[in-house]
């Protein structure tokens, strides 16, 4: 496959802006697909352009297998963003997709072209490891989970063939988290930006400060109210403080 049709078929662009002041990746969390930032990309437009990236095994993509390595998964997210790369880019990732944006972010400094910001959300530092395991659980019990996080539509859970095309992807996407762990001397030159929901049940404030270890430069946290997806919950907050850290490092 080549690289530019690798790059459309993971790239999502909603509304393009040539002319934005800057432009910011967004990661989607465990289970998610690009079109749950369409409505940040709305908000940001014309100034700032969202590039959202669609993981395989879900939505249009729902033909293809899950990626299971959140490694091999951010090796090709970074591929598919090189014709993007000539001008700096912000990156966003939120849960599972913190973790992802890391691991990117990681790839792009190697090869000398860092992102302006990390804007790490809902997610605890990559270095520390959990004991979740959510991806051996039956059907079931990865419904129940969603359930809890209310991050999926209960109207898609309630639904059985709904449920039975959103399960592969829900099991490989948590199989890659959980899998994962971060390596403690990894550090960013680029500034490191925390967003969290001050009543996630899933991070702690010291799992959200421990992010400040894989930061070598600037490194902020801001709490906002809500829970784990405080982002849905406080929208019109959440995109103002974005488009705050994005432009100031554009």
């Amino acid at each position: 496959m080549s690289r530019a049709v690798d790059s459309d078929l993971w790239i999502r662009r909603f509304h393009p802006a040539p002319d934005a002041k800057a432009r910011v990746v967004c990661f989607p969390h465990a289970g998610g697909a690009a079109s749950a930032f369409h409505a940040v990309s709305a908000s940001l437009h014309p100034e700032i352009e969202v590039l959202a990236v669609q993981y395989p095994g879900r939505q249009d993509r729902r033909s293809e297998e899950p990626v299971t390595d959140l490694r091999t998964l951010a090796d090709r997210a970074f591929h598919a963003l090189r014709p993007w790369r000539e001008a700096p880019l912000a990156l966003f990732g939120h849960s599972m997709g913190s973790a992802v944006a890391f691991e990117v972010a990681l790839r792009m400094e190697a090869e000398g072209r860092p992102p302006s910001v990390l804007v790490a959300s809902g997610r605890r530092a990559p270095a520390l490891t959990g004991t979740e395991n959510v991806h051996l659980r039956d059907d079931d019990g990865i419904i129940a989970e969603l359930r809890t996080l209310s991050g999926t539509d209960s109207r898609l859970l309630d639904d059985p063939e709904m449920r039975e095309a959103l399960l592969p992807s829900m099991r490989g996407d948590y199989r890659a988290i959980e899998t994962y762990a971060g390596a403690p001397d990894a550090r960013l030159t680029a500034p490191v930006e925390v967003f969290m929901g001050d009543s996630d049940t899933q991070v702690s404030p010291e799992m959200a400060r421990a992010w400040a270890a894989h930061a070598a430069g600037p490194f902020g946290l801001r709490w906002f109210t809500g829970g784990h997806f405080y982002l849905t919950d406080r929208h019109a907050d959440f995109v103002e403080h974005l488009s705050e850290v994005v432009r100031a490092h554009a």
